[in-house]
């Protein structure tokens, strides 16, 4: 049929282009390389940036067990471990971060059903939030700062440094990615880049969140 006519407010329709995530073709961008990605060297296959982005999480997984065994030691051994009261803004900080992967949800919903302006929206509300995350995180030292509780007053409160500032540079690193995703969002939008970047970074951003719960009721739980 002929080329249809769009209204001026109606939402621009999106082509299904790579749906299935670490998708191929000469124009993968991000984890899926391609011809101007991370990797411009050529168009890289599916399951090797799946797999990369797997490998990456496999890695942290095996730091933060190994930071858990070493708290789960030291602990025991410990005459001076006084357990860290958490301040209230890592509370805060928890549901920020459950909501951003609720509104990275929404955006992979919106693209898949051609909803291109909604795609983007959520994409931003999302890079947001990580921002609001890390931000909500250097309020929690400073509040331990003010009550005297220093990285080195105690093993306890060693480790609640460790742990949050290891999870906070990893989660940078989902931060930036987010931002490559809100730069090359119109054309993703669009159909003129796969997806591949979007699905990678969604993949290792709810790793993040997963992580964070951990973190947190090993804090929490103080085993």
């Amino acid at each position: 049929m002929g080329s249809s006519l769009l209204t001026p407010t109606q939402e621009r329709e999106i082509p299904e282009k790579d749906t299935g995530g670490f998708g191929n073709g000469s124009d993968d961008d991000g984890f899926g390389g391609g011809g101007d990605g991370w990797n411009s060297g050529g168009a890289i296959p599916a399951s090797v940036s799946l797999s990369g982005v797997w490998v990456a999480i496999l890695a942290i997984v095996m730091f933060f067990a190994s930071l858990t065994s070493v708290w789960i030691i030291l602990k025991g051994s410990s005459h001076n471990w006084v357990p860290t009261t958490l301040p209230h803004i890592v509370y805060v900080n928890s549901v920020i971060l459950l909501v951003s992967s609720l509104t990275l949800e929404f955006s992979r919903g919106s693209l898949t059903a051609g909803l291109s302006r909604r795609f983007l929206v959520w994409i931003y509300i999302t890079l947001g939030l990580g921002i609001a995350f890390i931000a909500g995180q250097l309020m929690a030292w400073k509040q331990l700062v003010e009550q005297g509780i220093y990285l080195a007053t105690n093993p306890s409160s060693s480790f609640f440094y460790l742990l949050t500032a290891a999870h906070g540079l990893h989660l940078l690193g989902g931060i930036f990615a987010l931002a490559l995703v809100a730069l090359r969002g119109p054309g993703i939008a669009k159909g003129h880049r796969s997806r591949s970047l979007l699905e990678g970074t969604a993949l290792y951003w709810h790793f993040m969140y997963g992580l964070w719960i951990y973190i947190l009721l090993l804090l929490v739980l103080n085993v």
